[in-house]
């Protein structure tokens, strides 16, 4: 299993288990909530019947007792009417606010009915009386705590997440940057002995010029993929270039170096040369590995189209091949480092693509579409810089 389907597993199995634990967390909590609401409910009727025996004037109870379970209610707010619902008394409510306001007493009954069915008790000489009654802020507070729970809960996953993510692109960063200077590094010293070799050959008189030519052409394209890699971890320097004409150059030197299998074609749909901020090396190595890319999925038999135009300040560029293609569920998963179909490779070349289109040219970069068996397009936005 490579490292792109490992973090695609833990993933998702670190969140269900976070779900879980917030689940089994909430399942507890409104348990505890349920089993203190019932205990209050039944100290509530306790107290209700212990006032109705205080006011009944029994004298064969012990009044002690009674007293003491009516003075114990010091939580829960109680109200109490007759059987016309007219307010006689009440408990555990704020007075400040009852002095103040009138109707505050009337309003808080309102919202004992609406949470409670009241307690009806009968009185000496066959009076009722209604005990209306609220939860305690204790058991409140505990009933609306779970979803206080779940959305921190929540914010601790969506923060962890975001922290992984970027943790994990810092990480993916220095790796990068890292690789690429160390491949620059390494392509200097032999780069130096070829070209050493290239001026000597030139002055023997036999050596073969077409092979000297040739040589040439392939020790400054080994220049160019040292300044490509050299640039990873810098701010590139942007140039406003005709982006056709920096596409056929990329283009022309990939022609000669794949098999006549292949076949190329660019359609053109500017009116105009339009001049778009990029950067020569780094936008030829994204060009080139999209297409030999596209060659890998046609099995170096096919071809490969460049479709070019313009929309509102925007260069649209689709490159279209008749490969195997991409299944829809992969389309933004194949842009992710380590993600790779082939036995071999380590699964960067979209990757570089899409850091050198989005974070170096500041574009856009998708799977326009892709058919099994027929091909895919990939299209490339990029914003132009004069028209």
């Amino acid at each position: 299993m490579n490292s792109y389907r490992f973090n695609r597993i833990i993933k998702p199995v670190i969140l269900i288990l976070a779900m879980m634990i917030g689940a089994i967390s909430l399942w507890y909590t409104n348990n505890l909530t349920k089993k203190m609401e019932k205990e209050e409910e039944l100290k509530i009727k306790t107290w209700a019947k212990a006032t109705a025996q205080l006011a009944s004037s029994d004298f064969s109870v012990d009044l002690t007792f009674l007293l003491e379970i009516v003075s114990q209610n010091t939580t829960i707010p109680v109200i109490l009417t007759d059987e016309n619902e007219n307010v006689t008394s009440w408990r555990n409510i704020d007075s400040a606010k009852a002095a103040r306001n009138n109707d505050y007493i009337i309003k808080t009954l309102e919202k004992m009915k609406s949470a409670h069915e009241p307690i009806v008790l009968n009185y000496f000489e066959g009076q009722k009386v209604k005990v209306f009654y609220l939860d305690s802020k204790i058991l409140t507070r505990l009933k609306y705590y779970p979803f206080v729970q779940l959305i921190i809960i929540s914010v601790f996953l969506i923060i962890s997440y975001l922290a992984f993510s970027y943790s994990r692109r810092s990480e993916q960063n220095l790796v990068w940057v890292g690789m690429s200077k160390e491949t620059a590094h390494q392509l200097g010293t032999p780069l130096s002995s070829l070209m050493a070799w290239i001026e000597i050959s030139r002055e023997d008189e036999s050596s073969n010029k077409e092979i000297l030519k040739e040589m040439e052409k392939d020790v400054n394209r080994l220049e160019i993929i040292t300044e490509r890699f050299s640039k990873i971890g810098s701010d590139p320097k942007l140039e406003p270039l005709d982006i056709v004409k920096e596409l056929e150059t990329s283009i022309d030197y990939l022609k000669n170096r794949t098999s006549k299998l292949v076949t190329f074609a660019v359609n053109n749909h500017l009116q105009t040369p339009v001049l778009i901020n990029i950067n020569t090396y780094l936008f030829a190595w994204a060009i080139e590995n999209l297409t030999k890319n596209a060659i890998d999925a046609m099995d170096g038999v096919g071809s490969i189209t460049f479709n070019i135009e313009q929309r509102g300040h925007n260069a649209i560029i689709d490159i279209s091949d008749t490969g195997k293609g991409i299944p829809a569920n992969r389309f933004k998963t194949i842009f992710k480092p380590g993600f790779t179909t082939k036995k071999r490779g380590w699964g960067l070349g979209l990757s570089f693509v899409k850091r050198i289109i989005e974070n170096y040219h500041k574009g856009h970069i998708i799977v326009k579409e892709s058919f099994h068996n027929k091909g895919t397009t990939f299209r490339i936005t990029l914003k132009i810089e004069s028209f």
